[in-house]
């Protein structure tokens, strides 16, 4: 399994108050399996993390802007969950426009 996505380029969108666990355990599991994933936000730097939505748990470094983002560039899409990083997103609409082109170029759900 180590090498199943291998060449596969995964694209994690995330914003601040995204669920630690949720974002962590894909994308390790994600290179694990050798796909090189990459974290798209909304802003540039770090976003910070949550633990049960409540605590601080951290932060991680963002490597490129949805804005700028295609989803030619990508062979699928994580979306981590949390309560504050989907709402965040669902009201971005570089956010939302990402979305909607990964999923018209069927590149989402295992496909």
């Amino acid at each position: 399994m180590a090498d199943e996505l291998r060449g596969k380029r995964i694209a994690i969108l995330a914003a601040d108050g995204v669920e630690r666990v949720e974002l962590e355990q894909p994308r390790q599991a994600l290179q694990d399996a050798g796909a090189t994933t990459v974290l798209l936000s909304l802003h540039e730097g770090e976003i910070k993390a949550r633990e049960n939505d409540l605590d601080e748990a951290g932060t991680f470094p963002v490597d490129a802007l949805v804005k700028s983002a295609s989803a030619d560039e990508y062979d699928a899409l994580l979306l981590p969950g949390g309560t504050v990083n989907p709402d965040q997103l669902r009201v971005d609409t570089d956010a939302v426009g990402f979305v909607r082109d990964v999923m018209a170029a069927d590149r989402c759900c295992g496909s």
